[in-house]
């Protein structure tokens, strides 16, 4: 039953919470953690990718590197949040960091004694995508763990503006560290900042947890913790592991779906992902063939070349994102009381999502172009923080990793799926017209997420 349900017990409702008393000084140190984790890992990745497009000039690598650092996240998330539920979380939290650091210095040493190559390469990446797919669920059903309830929009609207940023921030150091420095000593930067983030999050004290209830598809209620001391089926060890794992995923997916809210946010950021962010990475095609030979001279800067125009691209995305971050954390948390107001802001986020992709098809020049991508990032910020706290407050405590394994799996594979069709579709129509119809196909995204919104409202009342 979530902690929002109001069917809970009033005694229950006016409990103190555990997670109340020193809430500051953990989250404090998960988000630094995960700053400095995060920004290392973004170098290292920025360093590697271009270390392959300078080197081989192939579609066919690049296509191997995005495989390779993308699915096994995608994949390995499905298992990874019922980990996150049956395990130690600040454990996997910190794990994933410290083998990855262990093989990014196996990596390094490759390059520093001259027979690194690119299958040691998406070795590496692949171990690395792995990793995340266990880390993330992990770290996100962690904060609800060290974060009072009607804190979770505020950390979860930081933990997005510190996602941002490090857009912003990670690319400009890669760039200037692959110009001064050889590859190896880069990779050594992630291994620094791994173990600082593992560092920090070592230091956080985990509250006791109240005791906490879910119920059963029979309607009868358990104890959460029972969960994680369910004997294992019958067989062979390494069987019985892969069969609970595979009746863990089974289950999680049956319970998310069988909840509007959860449901609404897991396929509203799939379906969005599909329609919306798919055509957005078809940008540097939109440069090349709508504004070639088109300059902008802002003032302070003047876009002329190819490159200028799609880091002026990346940049206004990063920057409405750290906008629309900021929003969120300043004043989400007073005005989206509740999992209805917080639903109905992530309806209102996905359709300005579409309303500004279809912008960017239609804009009259470089500059409308420009404006509108950051309004594409304020309304990217403002779904996402509101997913994140539901997934994390209308869930079981026993179920959070699943449900967040879920919606990571679903969304990492809506992007590349949506490529697929959407590519193609580039070479046959203009440009434009494929930013114009990813758009208006996510429209009806946000009005089934405010249907669902609807259905969760009335089976409550």
């Amino acid at each position: 039953m979530s902690q929002n349900d109001p069917a809970v017990a009033p005694e229950t409702s006016i409990a103190h919470d555990p997670r109340e008393d020193g809430w500051k000084r953990r989250v404090a140190l998960l988000l630094a953690g995960q700053a400095f984790s995060l920004l290392g890992s973004s170098i290292v990745q920025y360093a590697l990718w271009w270390w392959i497009v300078l080197e081989s000039r192939t579609g066919a690598s690049m296509l191997f590197a995005t495989l390779f650092g993308v699915v096994p996240q995608a994949i390995v998330s499905m298992f990874g949040g019922p980990m996150a539920d049956r395990y130690n979380r600040k454990i996997l939290i910190m794990l994933p960091d410290l083998i990855i650091a262990a093989v990014t210095v196996f990596l390094s040493v490759s390059f520093a004694l001259g027979w690194a190559n690119l299958a040691v390469i998406f070795a590496v990446l692949f171990i690395r995508s792995a990793g995340g797919g266990i880390q993330m669920p992990a770290v996100q059903s962690f904060i609800p763990d060290v974060t009072p309830t009607g804190k979770l929009l505020r950390v979860n609207s930081i933990y997005g503006v510190i996602n941002s940023a490090n857009m912003i921030v990670a690319p400009a150091i890669a760039a200037v560290l692959i110009n001064m420095v050889p590859l190896w000593s880069i990779l050594l930067v992630d291994v620094t900042t791994a173990v600082i983030g593992v560092g920090f999050v070592a230091l956080i004290r985990v509250p006791a947890k109240r005791q906490m209830e879910t119920t059963t598809d029979d309607g009868r209620t358990k104890a959460a913790s029972d969960a994680a001391g369910e004997s294992l089926p019958d067989g062979p060890l390494p069987l019985a592991v892969l069969k609970r794992t595979f009746a863990d995923v089974k289950n999680g997916f049956t319970y998310a779906m069988g909840r509007p809210f959860l449901k609404g946010v897991i396929l509203g950021d799939a379906f969005t992902c599909f329609m919306s962010v798919a055509p957005m990475n078809l940008t540097l095609l939109l440069m090349t063939r709508e504004y070639e030979g088109i300059d902008l001279n802002l003032g302070f800067v003047n876009l002329t070349t190819a490159s200028d125009k799609l880091a002026a691209n990346e940049l206004g995305l990063s920057i409405g994102m750290l906008l629309g971050g900021a929003l969120m954390s300043a004043f989400g948390s007073k005005l989206l009381r509740g999992a209805r107001t917080q639903m109905l802001m992530v309806s209102f986020g996905i359709a300005m999502v579409g309303v500004t992709v279809i912008g960017l098809g239609i804009a009259s020049n470089l500059l409308a172009y420009l404006v509108i991508d950051v309004l594409n990032g304020v309304a990217s910020a403002m779904c996402v923080s509101p997913m994140r706290t539901i997934m994390q407050s209308e869930s079981d405590e026993s179920m959070t990793g699943r449900v967040f394994g879920l919606d990571n799996t679903f969304a990492t594979f809506g992007m590349p799926l949506g490529m697929l069709i959407f590519a193609p579709l580039a070479d046959v129509i203009s440009i434009a017209w494929v930013f114009i119809a990813g758009g208006l196909l996510t429209l009806p995204v946000a009005w089934y997420v405010l249907y669902l919104t609807r259905r969760g409202v009335s089976a409550r009342t």
